[in-house]
């Protein structure tokens, strides 16, 4: 299994661009997978330098509805013509940030016949599945740091239901990409107990230089390591939250940046 990461928020070197966001090239039992498409067409110019084609990926996912992974979903239609997008049917909701603006996604979008809406589990076929994890408890209080979904008429703090999970089943390795966590990375971690998780841990809000916000970093990498799974991180962990967790976490916790790979 190989990831390769075409969009994040910092860059290998200089020859990749690097944007607030987020996208994955997953190849893995003889099939290509596309996880999340950045804000811009960033992930499409890092592709063609690693000489990898959007043309070719068999099928795509959006993690969430947020503009940081799903922006680039036009840039993905025009350079592929026959991948299927699979994606909540709460990707399409009315989504802002703590200083109300609207961060969701573009709504013409949705018109398109290759979105493939998801629910609790949705399996796309024997290697990779979808889980929402909506049903589940959240034992571990996670924040939203102030992001709110419009519902029922009002803004309300945001549920995350239109989040969802890549599990990926090969040569006996139970592998996890995660998004954003937004519904808390320590209740990923109990529901899954993958052997790899990748993805952001949604901590880049947390005051590294406030003694309050260590002891919560801390404690976030103590319960972490409770589990046996290795880490790779990105996007929205922040760096300073990165580097804090990485002293805690030592060789059990990697970065990732756009125009890296790892092979599991």
């Amino acid at each position: 299994m190989k990831i390769t990461v075409l969009c994040e928020n910092t860059a290998a070197d200089a020859h990749f661009l690097c944007e607030h966001g987020l996208s994955l090239y997953i190849e893995a039992d003889s099939h290509k997978l596309l996880f999340d498409m950045g804000q811009t067409d960033v992930f499409f110019h890092n592709a063609k330098i690693m000489n990898l084609s959007l043309a070719d990926v068999d099928y795509a996912v959006l993690s969430h509805g947020h503009y940081d992974h799903g922006g680039g979903l036009s840039c993905f239609f025009e350079q592929n013509k026959t991948a299927p997008v699979f994606l909540s049917r709460h990707a399409f909701g009315d989504y802002y940030n703590a200083q109300g603006k609207y961060i969701g996604l573009d709504k013409t979008l949705q018109r398109i016949d290759r979105m493939i809406p998801t629910d609790e589990c949705t399996p796309i076929n024997n290697t990779f599945t979808l889980f929402s994890c909506n049903a589940l408890s959240r034992p571990c209080p996670a924040s939203a740091f102030g992001l709110t979904e419009r519902h029922d008429d009002q803004l309300t703090e945001d549920r995350f239901l239109h989040e969802q999970y890549l599990l990926i089943h090969e040569n006996g390795k139970r592998v996890l990409v995660s998004g954003c966590s937004h519904k808390g990375i320590q209740n990923i971690v109990r529901w899954f107990r993958p052997d790899v998780l990748i993805g952001g841990f949604h901590q880049m809000k947390v005051d590294c230089d406030q003694e309050q916000g260590k002891n919560e970093l801390k404690a976030l990498a103590d319960d972490l390591m409770k589990s046996d799974t290795v880490f790779y991180t990105c996007h929205c962990t922040g760096q300073p939250q990165y580097d804090l967790l990485k002293t805690h976490m030592q060789n059990r916790l990697h970065y990732l940046s756009a125009g890296s790979a790892i092979i599991i």
